[in-house]
């Protein structure tokens, strides 16, 4: 599935891993309505041969937010379907079937940093930059940002990157947990591939409990988050893959956890 905005490539023996580049660098990746609608499409109609993706942008720039050149007027009822609208697109990266890395470079700015946020993991390289630039433009976030990133950074850092435009580089987006990994210039999209082969290869159900599972836990009461841990903990053990794999790793047969 391919259109002059985003396009998808489908990678591995198996066709595992899918692969979402962002195709407009003459606009720096910014998002408009038929791009957002796309990356929906393409999470909603994912092969079920897919394991695990990563976004990725084409050109100097990860995503440099909404095109502000294509906004236009709305009353309060449209703004909020066109947030919505948004919401239901990202939900579908970060809540969807398989776990998500984007490899960032350049701007993750606004919406791209909204869309950097609902993937599983970010790597950055040495290039990356963050802002959210909406508060010295007259608006605020509309695709999620003020639930995903806060989670990420705390509600203090980012109510100072909109009160003051604050700009975050790769190294100091990484101390802060905008990312997970840092990277040279250039490697972005390498490791990003790296670490999505290596998420393919879990089962199934692990990969579904760490996507759908294990955020709703961190937000539970302790003893409700117990107890939902204990009832997946009981189903992931129980599928046949998982049963498979602790045996091989008890004959022997299955490599052991190695210092870094």
């Amino acid at each position: 599935m391919s259109n002059k905005d985003i396009h998808l490539d489908l990678c591995g023996d198996s066709q595992e891993i899918a692969v979402i580049h962002l195709t407009r660098p003459k606009k720096r990746n910014a998002i408009n309505d038929g791009l957002i609608l796309a990356i929906r499409d393409i999470f909603d109609h994912l092969p079920a041969t897919v394991r695990a993706a990563v976004i990725s942008g084409e050109g100097e720039h990860f995503c440099a937010g909404l095109d502000l050149s294509e906004l236009s007027e709305r009353d309060a009822s449209e703004g909020i379907l066109h947030s919505r609208m948004w919401h239901q697109a990202l939900e579908r990266v970060q809540y969807g079937p398989v776990p998500v890395v984007a490899a960032l470079h350049g701007a993750v700015v606004g919406g791209g940093l909204e869309l950097a946020s609902a993937c599983h993991i970010r790597v950055a390289d040495a290039s990356t930059f963050y802002a959210l630039p909406e508060g010295t433009r007259g608006i605020f976030v509309g695709g999620g940002g003020s639930v995903r990133i806060p989670r990420l950074i705390g509600t203090a850092r980012m109510a100072d990157m909109m009160f003051t435009g604050r700009v975050y580089n790769a190294e100091e987006g990484e101390r802060i947990g905008l990312s997970q990994y840092v990277v040279p210039a250039g490697e972005s999209f390498a490791k990003a591939l790296e670490l999505a082969q290596a998420i393919a290869r879990n089962t199934p159900m692990t990969n579904y409990a760490l996507m759908h599972v294990l955020p709703r836990i961190a937000e539970q009461p302790a003893d409700q988050g117990f107890i939902t841990e204990a009832l997946v903990s009981s189903i992931a053990q129980s599928a046949p893959e998982a049963k498979a794999r602790v045996k091989a790793f008890l004959e022997g047969k299955a490599a052991k956890v190695k210092k870094a």
